[in-house]
């Protein structure tokens, strides 16, 4: 897998990430905050499955 997810945007993906699933600890307590495990894993992995099927990538191309 190669990575198709630039850098900044990965950081904002792990952050948001973290956010969605703190509500299911805090806040409205709901259990779709497990929802936030997709965008943690793909800024961890700095792959995005959707991305790579539309052949879209925020990495920078080799020069």
């Amino acid at each position: 897998m190669k990575q198709n997810i630039h850098n900044l945007e990965r950081v904002v993906r792990v952050i948001a990430g973290l956010a969605i699933i703190s509500l299911v600890f805090i806040g409205p307590q709901s259990a779709w905050g497990w929802v936030g495990v997709i965008p943690l894993a793909t800024g961890i992995i700095g792959w995005c499955p959707p991305y790579a099927l539309f052949g879209f990538s925020t990495c920078k191309k080799p020069e």
